[in-house]
């Protein structure tokens, strides 16, 4: 097994030898609150342990749950990585948020809600898969070349598992970002064989923004699935997963913080995003000898050549991922009660976007339903109301205005959402009566907009407008636009506003 030039580590093998190096500072005072917010990358909304059709375990999540908010409406503002985390950022609409696609950057002119909080005296941090600059691969080995543009006090900025290798393979071959600096670091160096190994998968992946526009079914070609459907476990060490490296440069950051003021730190995991990647020891707590979790449904409506056996696969992989990034939870929270901060500290797990997983013959996200949309969102911290499951219509852009509002930073320039404080701290019940979002795709803006009971589509696939009754069919598959022209003419009426 490969050892790394810095001490990471206080022993080999599983989560305790993965933490066990960090060293914890004493407690600090703030008046305004700090903020945690686990971010991880393509998380679906109903991949939660209190689900009980889905058997993934979320133990840490489900107790962030208990003792906070959750919220089983969320959605983001744009389901593809780029636009939806531009979304978050400036507190904005898609059509607003400076980013059409992942080919663009975030403007440096746009004030993001991280830079607010900094000016307002948040010491701000961010480690992981930030993907604000897609378009230019800009990380610096160290992580922090937009740092200062983007509003961070402190960042160590990652490649995700596709971008990372495939700068690492562009000319000079090498590390472009941190999280290859290191694998290139270990004995023996990782990063050109790991680098490899995604190009493989990578180089069949299915074109999520592939659609037929003779209305069928989308089928995906064997070879097409591969992505998603190579689950063998991967030969990087636990030590060496990237979304443990990630963790531990969050305590890293953590660390370092100052003791006088107030932070905010964003974990960006690259997990649970395919390919289906886990280590040996992830492999073995779903398929054994750990432990074997199998029972999980098959994709809805799927009728692509995988056989149910490697849909398995996929869905404990996905799963294991998941697991891992909770495991990490509750190390953040352990760490944030040694440093005496845990009663002042507002926690949030969110995604950017969600995960098809082969329902409907679907991989991925970009598309207007509700797997693809629809995240985890799980607010707990003081003064924050304990064990409510809110229904309110909540977009991510909510929990962009929620972080201003608790910072005392005042408002954004295009600051479209709305505080999540009132909900939140039981001053009311009520939010907004929907919710909305759109993504130029295939070079054709689609956009939807719901409330608590239908869904109205416009501008994807063969039918130009759709209408889903998303209690009666929560999968959105059959089209009642011409049986309640009255619902329609109501929603197009709110797709219009802003």
């Amino acid at each position: 097994m490969p050892t790394t030039r810095r001490e990471f580590l206080a022993g080999a093998g599983g989560l305790a030898g993965l933490t066990g190096c960090q060293t914890i500072p004493g407690p600090r005072v703030a008046s305004r609150p700090n903020f945690l917010f686990f971010f991880p990358d393509q998380h679906r909304f109903d991949w939660v342990q209190w689900n009980e059709e889905v058997p993934v375990p979320t133990p840490n999540l489900a107790a962030l749950r208990d003792r906070g908010v959750s919220f089983g409406n969320a959605i983001v503002d744009s389901p593809v990585c780029g636009p939806s985390r531009a979304c978050l950022a400036s507190g904005s609409v898609y059509s607003r948020c400076g980013v059409t696609s992942n080919l663009d950057n975030f403007p440096t002119d746009r004030r993001s809600y991280y830079k607010a909080l900094r000016d307002s005296g948040y010491h701000v941090m961010g480690c992981g898969k930030l993907d604000l600059h897609k378009g230019d691969y800009a990380w610096g080995l160290d992580g922090r070349g937009s740092m200062d543009a983007w509003g961070f006090s402190d960042m160590i900025d990652n490649g995700g598992k596709g971008g990372g290798a495939a700068a690492y393979r562009m000319d000079p071959v090498g590390a472009k970002d941190p999280y290859y600096a290191y694998l290139d670091s270990l004995e023996p160096p990782l990063g050109a064989a790991w680098a490899e190994d995604l190009r493989r998968l990578g180089e069949v992946k299915w074109n999520q923004f592939y659609w037929q526009e003779t209305g069928e079914t989308l089928r995906g070609l064997l070879e097409r699935e591969r992505w998603w459907g190579e689950t063998d476990p991967v030969s990087l060490p636990d030590e060496a997963y990237c979304d443990n490296w990630i963790a531990r440069n969050g305590l890293e950051l953590l660390g370092r913080a100052p003791e006088d003021r107030p932070w905010h730190l964003v974990l960006n995991f690259v997990g649970p995003h395919p390919p289906m990647d886990i280590t040996r020891s992830m492999e073995g707590r779903f398929r054994g000898p750990d432990r074997v979790i199998d029972g999980f449904a098959q994709p809805r409506g799927y009728d692509g050549p995988l056989p149910a056996e490697q849909h398995v696969r996929i869905r404990q992989n996905y799963a294991a991922m998941i697991e891992n990034i909770d495991r990490w939870l509750g190390v953040f929270v352990e760490a944030l009660k040694e440093r005496g901060e845990f009663e002042n500290t507002v926690i949030v797990y969110s995604s950017d976007h969600g995960e098809m997983l082969g329902d409907g013959g679907l991989w991925g996200k970009s598309f207007p339903l509700q797997a693809s949309v629809g995240v985890p969102l799980c607010v707990a911290g003081p003064g924050i109301r304990q064990g409510l499951d809110s229904e309110a219509m909540v977009s991510l852009i909510d929990l962009t205005a929620t972080f201003m509002d608790y910072g005392e930073a005042g408002e954004l320039d295009f600051q479209d959402g709305r505080s999540l404080r009132p909900l939140l701290e039981n001053a009311t019940d009520e939010h907004r009566g929907y919710s909305k979002a759109s993504l130029t795709y295939r070079q054709r803006l689609w956009e939807f907009v719901q409330n608590e009971r239908y869904k109205l589509v416009n501008g994807f696939g063969a039918e130009e407008m759709q209408l889903f009754d998303r209690e009666a069919d929560p999968d959105e598959r059959r089209n009642i636009a011409e049986t309640k022209p009255a619902v329609v003419a109501e929603l197009s009426r709110l797709m219009e506003t802003v």
